[in-house]
């Protein structure tokens, strides 16, 4: 006997609801092409390039690989459009598509980061080393929670996984990563919850390493600011340390404050608590916010420069600190 049974649980076909067949087509061909652990690296290493672009003689350093290879792999990514390039001299150089960049920065600065963070509980290697990160992590994150009541803990679970991600791309020794991943996430929870009313000025300094230039500047204007102005630094490509010229300046500067001084990576979040958004001369390019201000200072590199250098170049950010540092305070009401 057949039996019909009819209830509100029948399945409902719902194929109209999912992406068309040739969209899937070419979206799945993307995906493919991208499907490669040194095509990844190259993707990220041209979109993080501050030139805006990198030159195959630049890439080829990433892996113990021939040149014909490596340019094998770019093909593969300008055959989907992802990368465009151009032949100056003898030499291909190549950048992100212009149409694909917002695609690509999810897939490095959101897809990336949470793949990672997952795969923390996974058996991953990375969990193999450290079996106990995702419960150090998770418990940072809780304690965070706890203490900021303004932000959803999910928020602040991300935040907190989001930053030992970023941090762990450059870190030499993975010991210091918990406490690192909490000082740049406390930093960042700051900026998510200032209030522009009735905090004062914030400065944010930005260079590609953050590891000299932007570091100085910070110190100073909070030396000489006195806590009436407040300044960060971040990079679009943080070093794994400051460089040691600088390290030894920011001593004198800050004392023992100045062991809590490390790279960190630039962060949307940053660039929107800031009031005014400073790049240390070296082309970094950061967000265009409205009602922010930009400014640019062309000053030396302390990388390439002696100590008596490095001093040089701390005098020179000093003076403009103080122009700064002046201006803002007479605009505060």
């Amino acid at each position: 006997m057949n039996v019909t049974v009819t209830t509100d649980d029948t399945c409902s076909p719902v194929a109209t609801h999912a992406i068309g067949q040739d969209a899937a087509s070419s979206v799945a061909a993307t995906l493919k092409a991208l499907a490669d652990p040194l095509r990844l690296r190259m993707l990220s290493a041209i979109a993080s390039d501050p030139r805006g672009e990198s030159c195959v003689c630049d890439l080829a350093e990433l892996a113990d690989v021939s040149q014909p290879t490596v340019s094998h792999h770019l093909r593969v990514l300008k055959d989907v459009d992802v990368l465009m390039s151009q032949r100056r001299g003898t030499w291909v150089w190549y950048s992100i598509n212009p149409n694909r960049r917002r695609a690509v920065t999810t897939l490095l600065d959101s897809f990336a980061p949470a793949t990672v963070a997952a795969s923390w509980s996974d058996g991953s290697a990375e969990d193999a080393r450290h079996p106990d990160l995702d419960t150090r992590v998770t418990h940072l994150a809780d304690e965070l929670a706890a203490e900021i009541s303004d932000l959803d803990r999910a928020v602040v679970l991300t935040i907190v996984r989001e930053s030992y991600t970023a941090l762990a791309r450059t870190a030499r020794v993975t010991s210091a990563l918990i406490p690192l991943t909490e000082r740049f996430a406390r930093q960042r929870l700051s900026d998510l919850t200032r209030d522009r009313d009735s905090a004062v000025p914030q400065v944010l300094f930005v260079c590609v390493a953050n590891a000299g230039r932007s570091q100085l500047a910070a110190a100073l204007v909070n030396q000489i600011a006195d806590g009436k102005v407040v300044a960060r630094s971040a990079g679009s490509s943080p070093a794994d340390s400051i460089h040691a010229h600088v390290r030894s300046l920011l001593a004198e500067i800050e004392g023992d404050g100045a062991a809590e001084r490390f790279p960190k990576p630039l962060t949307d979040d940053a660039v929107r608590a800031a009031d005014v958004v400073i790049t240390m001369g070296c082309g970094d390019v950061c967000p265009i916010i409205p009602g922010i201000r930009y400014d640019d200072w062309a000053v030396g590199d302390p990388a390439l420069a002696s100590r008596e250098g490095v001093e040089a170049i701390r005098d020179d950010i000093a003076a403009r600190v103080r122009t700064l540092v002046n201006e803002l305070l007479e605009e505060t009401p």
